[in-house]
This record gives structure tokens, C-alpha cells and sequence, in this order.
């Protein structure tokens, strides 16, 4: 088994990590309804308050991407544009395994 997996970073304008949160869970939300998203996690710091991780896996790249075409997953991030104020992709992953998979 090998899935795709990304861990990434945003920050966000100061005091707006809350609702940088609230549009990640939104888009785990609409991630349920499709298979070939395995897992949606968003995270936080509590040292690092502009930030937030996600880190996501995927039965294969390709899925991904057509993920990021979806009418929710486009409207979320016109949601999401105004308070970002940079991204990282902090690492592209081969998931192997595990529990959770």
C-alpha cells in the first residue's frame, strides 16, 4: 500500500487562527463524503498562534488535486484568501501504513 500524503502549514493573520480553523474543519467536513480522502487533520500550535497545520492522506495524488477543483473546496478557499498570509507545504509523504489507514 502507498497513499499520498501532505503535511502543510498556513498562517494566517494575527488573531484570525480561529477562523482559519473553523474554514479547515469545514473542508474535513466535505472531505467526508469522499473515499479517496483517507484522513483531514487540522492542528494547531499553542506557540505558534498565526499557525495552522493540516496534514492530509489521500489514496493517490490525482485525487487530491481534483479535490481542490470541488465547487465547496473552491468557495472555502475565496473564504480562507483574505487571512492567509503565506503557505508551506512542509513535506509531500508516501504513506506506508499504520493505524488509521
Amino acid at each position: 500500500m502507498s497513499k499520498f500524503s501532505l503535511f502543510g502549514r498556513f498562517t494566517v493573520q494575527e488573531g484570525e487562527r480561529d477562523t482559519m480553523v473553523d474554514i479547515l474543519l469545514e473542508a474535513a467536513e466535505s472531505m467526508k463524503n469522499l473515499d479517496e480522502c483517507e484522513i483531514y487533520l487540522v492542528n494547531i500550535s499553542e506557540s505558534e498562534p498565526n499557525s495552522v497545520y493540516v496534514y492530509e492522506v489521500w489514496s493517490n495524488e490525482t485525487s487530491h488535486q481534483a479535490s481542490l477543483t470541488l465547487e465547496a473546496t473552491q468557495t472555502l478557499i475565496k473564504r480562507a484568501k483574505p487571512i492567509i498570509v503565506g503557505m508551506e507545504r512542509i513535506s509531500t509523504l508516501k504513506t506506508r501504513g499504520g493505524k488509521g489507514i
